[in-house]
């Protein structure tokens, strides 16, 4: 009776049951529209909560190799694994709940070369659990998270009026029972990871956390959440369309420039949203592939197939990380608060890279030619960033010339400053790319989105640098990009 009554349950009902956590609702009824603007503010602040949780359990936990069979935290959620940064991939033991036909499949599902004893040292860090469609549980998404220094709960889902909510405890009583409620869940379908779970909940259920630790995490989420939110923005926006009716003829050069700004700041929060939910299940098919590439059984032809998957799924997200970045730039008030410049070795940073880049084109028929110089000079950057977006530059090149084609890249000295030119050449036609938003430009034969060039020259800007793109012709395009010598 107990197990049944939790099917019932959401865990946004234990929050709500909370009068911490329960928030007061407003009297009226709220419109249509008012319902919409409530779910795209809880989905903005689920996004900004996912990456202060990041950062928080960064500076609590110790950055642990992959083989060590103790975890360091639990972290159970739905529909998709929330944690990204590796070191946190391998410090915390992830469960995730997702929709299953059959309460039994959880068996498609094991990893060869795993043990499902509790007892197994070479345990896989992330393990799925199944949620029936009938289940409550499988309409909204959550994270249930223990660690020794503190446990919380987070969920998008209702709030007690049943309208769109964002909802987070750290209360350990609360937190508890949404544990109970999927542990009767687990023990529903006597899944075999059960009993481990149990006893890492045990291991890691810590105290009332110090108030320094809520604090953080409230300072995070503000930090994290979007400076001009999608409601605002469309409200805004909306309420100057109004006015640009009633006045077109007085204000309409500065009606227009507002509109353009707020419609860039909303542009900015959805994809800061978006790319963290396409990043989110990259990572846990990256990592369930890395799982699987470590059976030495597995025949050569499929150890191939999945190279390819996790340098695919790497190029993605590395792709969709160099958006969000970008977003992030964009959106900041102040030019001067984000990229921290130090001296950059060239010589290490093309020698990585190259490599990846050349298996990169190969895979869309195009030939990647490098020229470099002996001895490569030092220059003023952000190393991973510019890796980033020299990257992020190759991929753009690779997908602009889908019909086969070359990429010829020379280094040299020019003054006091580097010469990067990267130089394409299609075998036909330059394929088209079309401007998404004030962001992003679609190329629509391919599907490929990318950042347009405003903001990539923006990007190079904050790395002590300039770009400047020259059209060749309807086949090719010359990108030279200039960079500060130490």
């Amino acid at each position: 009776m107990m197990i049944s009554e939790a099917l019932l349950e959401k865990l946004s009902d234990i929050i709500n049951r909370d009068p911490v956590s329960n928030r007061v609702p407003s009297p009226s009824e709220p419109t249509p529209t008012e319902i919409e603007q409530l779910r795209l503010k809880s989905q903005a602040q689920w996004v900004s909560a996912i990456a202060s949780l990041e950062i928080l359990l960064l500076s609590y936990l110790d950055k642990t190799p992959s083989d060590t069979p103790n975890p360091q935290g639990l972290i159970l959620s739905a529909p998709t694994p929330i944690l990204c940064h590796p070191d946190l991939t391998h410090a915390v033991w992830s469960g995730i709940f997702t929709l299953q036909l059959s309460s039994q499949s959880w068996q498609q599902f094991q990893l060869p070369g795993f043990s499902e004893s509790p007892c197994s040292n070479h345990k896989p860090k992330i393990t799925e659990f199944p949620v029936s469609p009938q289940d409550p549980l499988a309409t909204e998404q959550f994270c249930l998270i223990f660690t020794p220094q503190f446990s919380l709960l987070m969920v998008l889902g209702e709030d007690s009026l049943g309208l769109p909510a964002f909802q987070f405890s750290f209360d350990p009583d609360v937190v508890y029972q949404g544990w109970l409620g999927l542990r009767s869940r687990l023990s529903l379908v006597n899944h075999p990871q059960l009993p481990y779970v149990e006893d890492l909940v045990k291991q890691l259920t810590p105290a009332i956390p110090s108030y320094q630790v809520v604090t953080e995490f409230s300072r995070l989420l503000l930090h994290y959440f979007p400076q001009i939110s999608p409601i605002l923005a469309r409200k805004y926006r909306h309420n100057q369309d109004l006015e640009n009716i009633e006045h077109q003829t007085v204000s309409s050069t500065k009606n227009a420039f507002t509109h353009s700004t707020v419609e860039e700041s909303t542009d900015v929060a959805l994809l800061q949203a978006l790319s963290h939910e396409i990043r989110t299940p990259l990572t846990s098919i990256r990592t369930m592939t890395r799982l699987l590439l470590r059976n030495k059984e597995l025949d050569p032809k499929m150890m191939r197939l999945l190279e390819n998957i996790d340098q695919e799924c790497s190029e993605q997200i590395n792709r969709m990380e160099l958006i969000f970045r970008a977003t992030e730039l964009k959106s900041k008030a102040h030019h001067n608060s984000s990229v921290e410049l130090v001296r950059t070795s060239l010589d290490s940073l093309f020698h990585q890279s190259i490599p990846r880049w050349k298996r990169q084109a190969q895979r869309r028929n195009v030939n990647l030619e490098v020229g470099l110089p002996k001895k490569l000079p030092q220059v003023v950057s952000d190393p991973g960033m510019l890796d980033q977006v020299l990257s992020g530059l190759i991929e753009k090149c690779t997908r602009s010339l889908s019909g086969g084609g070359e990429i010829k890249v020379q280094v040299s000295t020019a003054g006091h400053q580097l010469k990067v030119q990267f130089q394409t050449e299609s075998y036909r036609q330059h394929n088209p790319f079309k401007a998404l938003g004030q962001l992003l430009l679609l190329q629509p034969e391919t599907g490929s989105v990318s950042l347009n060039l405003d903001v990539t020259k923006n990007l190079f800007n904050r790395l002590g640098g300039k770009l400047i793109v020259r059209q060749r012709s309807q086949q090719g395009e010359i990108f030279t990009i200039f960079l500060p010598l130490t």
